[in-house]
């Protein structure tokens, strides 16, 4: 059975990006999206992304982005690989020459099968709750409208938490999980206890 690779998200701190770090995540995000409570300006931003050390993916989350102010921060910031929350297209997404995962928010009428054939360049699909606005907010979906085969690898986000991650992996099998609030003590401020707690629910789940 391979390793469920883990990616925490909304990361504001320094003290919460070594955190992160420390714990054993895989993968940190970077939050673009200017309504977010958790968004970061590119230059604090980079701040940020020159603490990760080799083989830890550094991403930047965008919601319906001008393609120039992406490029901008492409030009400032060193993040490698994009992950789209909006309604962007393929197109849109692939413009920018950098690997990327297209977030789909999961209600019972999408077809998750199709939403993924049609990012054809997408490295893997990320599922989330469907809430007003963009992002979970927290909430979790019902993981049985996963189907059993996706045209891409699945990441699964949306009110995970330490408590009901290793539920999440043993049900549904992602290649990833992404968390953000679930690991928080106030929006924005990651607790170091709940990442660690975190990381070792998924790596019990994939024991």
């Amino acid at each position: 059975m391979s390793r469920t690779r883990i990616k925490i998200c909304g990361l504001t701190r320094p003290v919460d990006m070594d955190a992160a770090v420390a714990a054993g995540a895989d993968a940190v995000g970077l939050v673009f999206y200017p309504p977010s409570p958790r968004a970061v300006a590119p230059a604090a931003a980079q701040a940020l992304a020159r603490r990760v050390p080799p083989f830890v993916t550094r991403v930047g989350l965008f919601v319906n982005e001008d393609p120039a102010r992406v490029r901008s921060i492409l030009e400032e910031v060193d993040l490698d690989l994009l992950q789209f929350h909006g309604d962007e297209d393929d197109d849109y997404c692939r413009q920018f020459g950098r690997p990327f995962v297209k977030v789909a928010r999961v209600r019972p009428e999408l077809d998750l099968v199709e939403f993924a054939r049609s990012f054809p360049s997408a490295r893997a699909l990320l599922l989330d709750a469907y809430v007003e606005g963009y992002g979970g907010g927290g909430k979790t979906f019902d993981w049985t409208l996963i189907p059993r085969e996706l045209p891409l690898p699945l990441i699964l986000s949306g009110g995970l938490q330490p408590e009901n991650v290793a539920a999440a992996v043993r049900g549904s099998r992602p290649w990833a999980v992404d968390v953000s609030s679930g690991v928080e003590s106030a929006k924005g401020i990651k607790d170091a206890a709940r990442i660690a707690a975190f990381v070792a629910a998924v790596k019990d789940a994939d024991a």
